[in-house]
């Protein structure tokens, strides 16, 4: 495939957007070459500058569980746009999709929106801390929870040390508060609780990790982070911001079975519009302002465009439930397809799925958190991206990131995306 068009657009956007992207892990760096650049997208494709039809396997990350250009979605957004898409004033409409998603999430009374997964978390954050009145955080190595300055902690010289900055402009105070441990590793969280036995507001996972690749729960890792939060007087909060309204109508409190203290949301909520939310039982947002003391606040947040498009998204899954069972299974196929190609090959791999979250993993060793996910072999990750790129299929620009499959993908599309896995395979 042919890319002067990206190329040349990619070089003008770096004069005028820092690294030409407003987003880093779309700059390619990771594994070299010239970013894509979209012209419009449609159901499973995507079509770039350049007039090439991409395969999408990464859905915006995440939010276009039912396909670019979703009809209902795109309609709703029609309708709303004549009637002006700001007022900084309350709507209907903020309500009801508030009751539909609080009708679809267990164990939840109240939700707040606000406008990215970022500001989810980290509201989500302070929100436990105003509750609770305690300061230090639990969060994992290889975790993302968006560029908020408690969530960008690198790991201390030992288990039980406090984390340190991992980007210029945290500063070490910040750091301080924030305890990081190792996923699927409970011994890690353990130490902390006993170190600061009354100091810890919430532990913060994602229920399946998608920054690391994908990477599920170990059996009763979940269980044991609910039951020291009880032990401690601590809070637990899901990130569900890739696993809400994905992995079921629920998420992974209703696909695991374990009942978080707070969730965080965002992605499939928004049908394609930047939306984030957090929700939690009543006694916890009777503590957020106007209600209570912890102060949050956002012009934008439930933006009547967004409103529109998540309601409108929300209230198919609602009706069409068997659209995860769909899902779950043009993702099996896709993973046992390319793992007997790869046995046959005789290359090393590991296959991480959960629903219709995916990632390959160049590696002999079982990736079950940050540390075992860095041991790939990014040599034939990068030769592998460009390799399905060049036949029409666009992954994860990183080792380091969940696939995203939509509804749209047809089983024609799986079946050529293995051809051309298959075709690559020959090449190495």
């Amino acid at each position: 495939m042919r890319y002067e068009r990206s190329s040349a657009l990619f070089k003008a956007a770096q004069s005028v957007i820092p690294g030409g992207v407003n987003s880093p892990v779309r700059a390619f760096q990771a594994v070299g070459g010239t970013p894509i650049f979209v012209d419009h997208a449609k159901g499973a494709y995507l079509y770039d500058e350049d007039g090439n039809r991409l395969i999408d396997y990464i859905s915006s990350w995440g939010p276009m569980l039912l396909g670019h250009a979703f009809e209902p979605v795109i309609l709703a957004v029609k309708e709303r746009v004549d009637k002006g898409t700001s007022y900084g004033m309350p709507t209907e409409l903020e309500t009801q999709i508030a009751e539909l998603a609080l009708s679809m999430i267990p164990n939840m009374d109240q939700i707040r929106m606000v406008n990215s997964g970022t500001e989810a978390c980290m509201s989500a954050v302070r929100l436990a801390r105003g509750y609770t009145g305690r300061e230090k955080l639990i969060k994992f190595a290889g975790c993302y929870h968006g560029h908020s300055d408690a969530f960008l902690i690198q790991a201390g010289s030992g288990a039980v040390t406090f984390g340190a900055p991992s980007s210029p402009g945290v500063t070490k105070g910040t750091a301080q508060d924030t305890l990081l441990a190792s996923y699927n590793d409970l011994e890690s969280v353990a130490q902390h609780f006993e170190h600061h036995p009354e100091a810890i507001a919430a532990i913060i996972v994602e229920p399946i990790a998608g920054n690391m690749g994908c990477i599920p729960p170990q059996k009763g890792f979940l269980e044991g982070l609910r039951s020291l939060c009880d032990q401690y007087g601590s809070l637990l909060l899901f990130d569900e911001v890739m696993t809400g309204f994905r992995l079921a109508p629920g998420g992974a409190q209703e696909r695991l079975g374990i009942q978080a203290d707070i969730a965080t949301y965002g992605k499939v909520l928004g049908g394609g519009l930047p939306v984030g939310a957090f929700a939690a039982r009543n006694e916890i947002m009777a503590q957020l302002a106007p209600l209570g003391p912890v102060y949050q606040a956002g012009t934008l947040s439930g933006n009547p465009l967004a409103m529109a498009a998540g309601h409108a998204m929300l209230a198919h899954l609602a009706y069409h439930p068997e659209v995860f069972q769909s899902l779950d299974h043009k993702t099996e196929q896709l993973h046992l397809g390319m793992d007997s190609l790869l046995q046959a090959k005789g290359i090393p791999h590991q296959i991480n799925r959960f629903g219709s979250m995916l990632s390959l993993h160049f590696t002999e060793q079982a990736v079950v958190d940050f540390q075992s996910a860095a041991l790939g072999n990014n040599a034939h990750f990068k030769a592998y991206f460009h390799g399905m790129l060049d036949r029409g299929v666009y992954l994860p620009p990183s080792a380091f990131e969940s696939y995203f499959l939509n509804d749209a993908l047809s089983e024609r599309d799986i079946t050529y995306t293995l051809t051309a896995f298959e075709d690559w395979l020959k090449t190495i």
